[in-house]
């Protein structure tokens, strides 16, 4: 059977293993031959192929559910549910999402972007099957890095206190998440990893026990002897309520077949440990576990990725990793954490230039907030650097541990804003709105990335309480750097870029070179716009803003955040606090989610690009009259 040929899971149902290995061969050319054309995450799913066909071949995927954690995983598990021929339009506008979406399969049980979730949603259902008095099994597969997060723990102490609830979760082990794993926890399952199984050893006491006459003690004994097999390897597992089985070969068909269908048969909860690699099939992203995490498109044959035609100034990532260490090398103060994230954050950077002042707490973003808290009483600089959509994850934390003590943490959110092909799992448009609502906060955005040096030194500098900045995913605009002496910015303070009587653009962060652009347009119409830097979304520059909406008359506001609660809000609440009646055009992402495409394709369907903003506020003004301007 040819992988093209499969549209259903069941067909897995009866193949040899022979022929398993060769669907997993094309799984891996299939995977391998997509990601390389187009990008993608590639090294997660190339690990689970076998892991995936082993699984399903036990299960009836008409009834039972596998719920599969992440997401990024799950490329094998998109090719084995009848999306082969459309798997070339993976993480492209209108194509297959890199993520699971319930709305695109019914085999995507759950949506999964951000980790650690697997487990809960698992439970969950087994708790809703088993309340309806169904029959059906239930799966969660899970990273050992996603196992670092708290809510998988949680989850995992729920299950292990349910011994009649029917749960299997998959631990899929390769010791890494995006970078290698950081803790106690991996720690322990690298002890694991190198144990020898030890199953067969209760197997086999069973086997030798079975036929002597049935006795308390016996039974006694028969589970002291069984736990005695179990320690140096399933203990945890074992203590939490779990029966614990492995660790096992995660690319031996024969071995995984036969050690799920034994552990569907346990009753209650049960753990099957799997040790994979990451990267599995492909030499060069074995050797490279965290540059093959995710690609570009690149040459298969050498692992590069396609050369540029033009160089590209640096992205933001880099400019503050650089700009952070140099910083931290002359302050010892400076302490930066990030949540399993130091190469997309640019940490990677501030790790070799400084170790000793680098922490990473692994997928624990909640941790990572509270520990910054902590590291701020005691005199530290903490410089939370997590992503905008993780640090969603923590909003209890900035709230109770850090803004109501007013303790002087920097968070760092980089990818803020639209992100492109990881769709709406990981947008980071939110920050700006669920950041403004808390009191003691400070929110500030800079308009590229030279002023991102000086942000980030303000961020450092400034100790009356919590201080945030966001920086979008890609490059700059290849405005000239410092190397040293960047100076602060006054808290609050915007910067009038280009004056005009007509309109008033209020852009903030991204937005504000758009914004230029924009006036560029309306210019060639005869309307002329003052263009204000806003630099701050908390507090609004009043002594700048207000004034000019109330000489100018007409205000539009700019930003690649979300319109509810956001940038723009911020601006016609202080208009009228400040009893200012004048047009105000709020531009920006409009109360939906926005799926995968590129981040110019996002922007065009959003109506966000400077030709297609001129044409709103142009309209705007066929529809108004002219403001009267105070005199």
């Amino acid at each position: 059977m040819h992988l093209s040929e499969l549209t259903h899971p069941n067909q897995l149902h009866g193949l040899s293993i022979y022929q398993l290995q060769q669907i997993a061969r094309q799984i891996r050319e299939k995977h391998l031959q997509t990601v390389s054309t187009i990008g993608g995450h590639l090294g997660p799913g190339l690990g689970v192929v076998e892991l995936t066909l082993a699984l399903y071949q036990t299960l009836d995927l008409d009834r039972d559910k596998v719920i599969w954690d992440v997401g990024h995983q799950a490329y094998p598990h998109k090719l084995l549910t009848g999306r082969y021929a459309d798997f070339h339009t993976l993480r492209q506008k209108d194509g297959i999402a890199g993520y699971l979406k319930r709305c695109e399969s019914k085999f995507d049980h759950f949506g999964a972007g951000h980790a650690s979730t697997s487990i809960s949603a698992a439970l969950g259902m087994a708790l809703a099957r088993d309340a309806r008095g169904e029959k059906f099994k239930t799966v969660a597969v899970i990273g050992d890095g996603a196992l670092t997060g708290g809510m998988a723990l949680e989850a995992i102490n729920h299950a292990g206190h349910l011994p009649k609830t029917n749960l299997l979760v998959v631990l899929n082990d390769n010791e890494m998440s995006i970078s290698p794993n950081v803790g106690a926890i991996p720690r322990y399952l690298n002890k694991m990893r190198l144990s020898p199984p030890v199953q067969f050893l209760s197997d086999n006491l069973e086997e030798q026990v079975k036929n002597l006459p049935f006795s308390p003690e016996l039974s006694r004994l028969k589970e002291g002897m069984k736990r005695l097999a179990v320690p140096k390897v399933g203990a945890v597992f074992e203590e939490l309520g779990f029966t614990y089985m492995g660790p096992i070969d995660g690319h031996n068909l024969e071995e995984l077949i036969s050690t799920f269908r034994e552990a569907h048969q346990h009753p209650g909860p049960v753990l099957v440990h799997v040790a994979t690699v990451k990267g599995k099939g492909y030499a060069i992203a074995e050797q490279d576990q965290v540059g093959y995490h995710a690609q570009t498109p690149f040459n298969l044959t050498t692992g590069k990725a396609a050369p540029s035609s033009k160089p590209k100034p640096p992205n933001y990532s880099k400019v503050f990793g650089e700009t952070l260490s140099k910083l931290a090398e002359n302050d010892p103060r400076v302490i930066g954490i990030t949540a399993a994230m130091a190469t997309g954050t640019g940490l990677d950077i501030f790790q070799k230039r400084v170790p000793q002042q680098y922490i990473d707490v692994g997928i624990a973003e909640q941790h990572a907030v509270t520990l910054a808290a902590g590291l701020a009483c005691e005199g530290m600089r903490p410089v939370a650097t997590i992503y905008s959509t993780f640090l969603q994850r923590a909003f209890d934390q900035i709230v109770h541990d850090v803004c109501i003590q007013k303790l002087p943490v920097f968070f760092c959110m980089d990818r803020a804003g639209i992100v492109g092909s990881d769709g709406p799992t990981h947008q980071g448009m939110y920050d700006i709105a669920y950041l403004r609502c808390i009191p003691n906060m400070v929110l500030m955005a800079p308009k590229d990335e030279a002023e991102l040096q000086r942000m980030i030194v303000t961020g450092i500098n400034y100790t009356d309480g919590p201080i945030a900045l966001r920086y979008p995913r890609g490059n700059g605009h290849g405005v000239p750097l410092m190397e040293e002496g960047w100076e602060e910015l006054p808290i609050g303070k915007g910067e009038i870029l280009r004056q005009g009587d007509d309109v008033l653009l209020l852009g903030y962060g991204s937005m504000v070179y758009p914004s230029m652009q924009v006036a560029e347009i309306l210019s060639e119409h005869g309307i002329q716009a003052t263009v204000v830097n806003a630099r701050f979304a908390k507090p609004i520059d009043t002594e700048l803003i207000l004034p000019l909406a109330q000489q100018i008359g007409r205000v539009v506001t700019l930003e690649e955040g979300c319109l509810p609660g956001g940038f723009g809000s911020a601006v016609v609440e202080t208009l009228m606090d400040a009893d200012i009646v004048v047009p105000v055009k709020r531009i920006g992402i409009p109360d939906l989610l926005v799926d995968h495409a590129t981040p110019d394709e996002s922007k065009a369907a959003l109506k966000l690009t400077p030709p297609q903003m001129a044409e709103q506020i142009l309209k705007l003004f066929s529809q108004q009259p002219a403001p009267v301007t105070a005199r």
